[in-house]
């Protein structure tokens, strides 16, 4: 009887050991399924596809790049789709049709060609331009007639036009910008010295004179672009329609159906670098997202740095100074209920609490000046990195006490007993052999913090943030700017783009790429764990 049931007994053990491995090869195959969709349709978005002329049989010609293909569906209207398919063609030249995709029957193509001289532009505005180049005009005059001579012409011609948009940037950023700095700085003074005569003529001197020279810098940021916008492009599209086109608006002008394996897969990399390292375009439908990557890596370590002290010192203060009872017991409950707290409300909290209360009381004291005008009266980066270490705090108090539960009782009693103070055993003796276990609440929160977005659309997250929160003006690091985060730029893109067509893939892109964000910086507090964890592996944790 006895060993009837250990046998069930062990055969009921194994059922749930074999039932727990596959439940976690399970989560491990769902998550690879999702890193590989996220890279394969993300990744993909980069990748340059050629480009078809697709003759109808109404007699219409498309040019485009075939993105998409699926069974048509059924309907009243067409009941006989059944086994017939269709395609999707980017067609890009919004500005003339008002549109980038277009689905095509099958059944009514009549004939699909890749023709080598066709040329795709990569625009500054309106997206991608598909068509071939008929002539290259500087003002009135014609530079390059014919397609061979212009496809010739145009390299060159291009990279002069890339050379100077970068002096142009520079000069909006550089010097324009630090004269705009300067002016601004000269009238919050003289708005200070409101009561001083002597000293308001000075001010208004001084800014006077910084006034003539942005007019100056001005006027050649205004001769620099008429300059950039001086050569045309004349493109003529399939249907036959010519449309000119600044050369200066043009970011890469492409022979897709020309290119070889080595200029394919250089064009790759280059989309992926632009995409990692620039500015976005086009309301963030194009070009690159790294203002958001700064953003959120920004406020995920100001966050970092908020969290630590406060929820490790409370931890402390439960697990080794709190007299446990009752009192002690509810506020672990109070905590752990805390995680539970939907965001949105720590956002709500974060906007009364952070924004009016202390940053209004904070401008009312410091930057009177500039009222009505808030400074620190209104979401930046600092009240959204707050705001989420009040979100992030009870995962770390958790996760400190069980570090600190972990450290043996005799380590504790070792170092009292050699004569150390209470706080002496507590600062060099058992903080630092819970390190690995703060470590890891630490890594949660950080995980948590960088996904978030409900509550950073409230206390200082936009859709486009002028300026990053660090410059070389004082003091170099600005907490009260506005900021882009990596996951209101997927919700943006994804659901609140006109453009949902063209800007899917990017959804992808940037999941990735968040994903490879967080596990970075996870990455940087594993090793610091990991070496840690080395150093006090002989007190057992």
């Amino acid at each position: 009887m006895g060993d009837a049931r250990r046998r069930r007994s062990d055969l009921l053990g194994e059922s749930l050991t074999a039932l727990c491995g596959g439940a976690l090869a399970l989560n491990l195959l769902l998550i690879a399924g999702l890193l590989a969709l996220l890279a394969a349709v993300g990744l993909a978005y980069f990748w340059p596809k050629r480009v078809e002329r697709v003759f109808l049989a109404d007699g219409t010609v498309l040019l485009g790049e075939v993105h998409d293909r699926e069974p048509l569906p059924v309907t009243p209207e067409d009941p006989d789709a059944s086994g017939r398919s269709r395609i999707q063609l980017k067609i890009g030249n919004r500005d003339l049709v008002g549109l980038d995709f277009r689905w095509v029957d099958e059944r009514q193509i009549v004939r699909r060609e890749a023709p080598p001289g066709v040329l795709m532009l990569e625009r500054l505005e309106w997206g991608n331009f598909y068509g071939f180049p008929v002539e290259l005009r500087r003002g009135e005059g014609v530079v390059a007639a014919g397609s061979e001579a212009v496809l010739a012409a145009l390299p060159p011609l291009l990279e002069a036009k890339h050379r100077a948009v970068g002096d142009l940037q520079r000069l909006e950023r550089g010097e324009i910008g630090d004269v705009n700095h300067a002016i601004e700085k000269l009238r919050r003074e003289r708005k200070k010295a409101a009561g001083d005569p002597r000293r308001t003529a000075e001010l208004s001197a001084r800014e006077q004179e910084k006034q003539r020279e942005y007019d100056t810098l001005a006027e050649r940021m205004f001769t620099m672009r008429e300059a950039l916008m001086s050569d045309v492009l004349v493109m003529e599209t399939a249907s036959g329609e010519r449309k000119e086109i600044a050369v200066g608006n043009i970011v890469r002008a492409i022979r897709p159906n020309a290119m070889g394996a080595g200029e394919t897969v250089g064009l790759y990399l280059s989309r992926i670098r632009e995409f990692v390292f620039d500015d976005p375009r086009e309301s963030n439908t194009e070009g690159g997202i790294f203002p958001a990557i700064f953003g959120t890596v920004m406020m995920v370590f100001l966050m970092s740095f908020a969290v630590a002290p406060f929820g490790v010192l409370a931890a402390l203060y439960l697990r080794e100074y709190a007299k446990q009872g009752p009192l002690v017991r509810v506020v672990r409950i109070a905590v752990n209920n805390l995680a539970g707290v939907p965001s949105i409300v720590f956002g709500m909290f974060g906007l009364g609490f952070f924004v009016y209360l202390i940053g209004g009381s904070i401008d009312r004291l410091l930057y009177s000046s500039q009222l009505p005008t808030p400074t620190f009266g209104t979401g930046g980066i600092l009240w959204a990195s707050l705001t989420l270490a009040l979100l992030t705090v009870p995962v770390v108090i958790v996760a400190t006490e069980e570090g600190l539960a972990a450290v043996p009782r005799i380590v504790r009693e070792g170092s009292l007993a050699l004569g150390a103070t209470k706080f002496e055993t507590t600062y060099k003796v058992v903080l630092p052999a819970a390190a690995p276990g703060i470590l890891t609440g630490m890594i949660l929160a950080m995980a948590r913090a960088a996904g978030e977005v409900a509550p950073l659309m409230i206390v200082g997250m936009v859709k486009l943030a002028p300026s990053l929160p660090v410059d070389h003006h004082a003091p170099f690091v600005h907490f009260e700017r506005k900021f882009m985060h990596l996951g209101f730029h997927i919700y943006d893109v994804g659901f609140q783009s006109p453009n949902v067509e063209a800007t899917k893939p990017l959804v992808f892109a940037t999941a990735l790429l968040l994903i490879l964000v967080v596990t970075a910086v996870n990455l940087v507090a594993i090793l610091v764990r990991n070496h840690l964890r080395r150093k006090y592996a002989s007190s057992a944790i």
